[in-house]
């Protein structure tokens, strides 16, 4: 799982609980969107209104219980923004000191 996809949950997780209700990808995105835009978290294009981002909600509740844990919320995330999860990116590649 990425870091952009834990600080966009951090973001959205209104009562840090550690999960995400449909109630609260829907204000939070709606309230923080903007910030988030300007801040480099998001793409523009991913802050929609309320019909996006219950979908994005939809997309990532893939045990159905109305409730999403970091982990669905970051598969759909992860895969919809094209973030790459950290253990599966390639080691940075330059000079090496010898």
């Amino acid at each position: 799982m990425s870091e952009q996809a834990r600080r966009l949950f951090d973001a959205l997780d209104l009562d840090h609980d550690g999960t995400l209700t449909r109630f609260e990808v829907i204000s939070a995105l709606r309230s923080k969107g903007p910030t988030l835009v300007a801040q480099g978290v998001i793409p523009a294009w991913a802050v929609g209104g309320p019909e996006e981002s219950s979908a994005l909600f939809d997309a990532a509740d893939a045990d159905g219980d109305s409730v999403l844990t970091y982990e669905e919320f970051a598969r759909v995330v992860d895969r919809r923004f094209g973030w790459q999860p950290h253990a599966e990116r390639e080691p940075p590649t330059g000079p090496t000191l010898e």
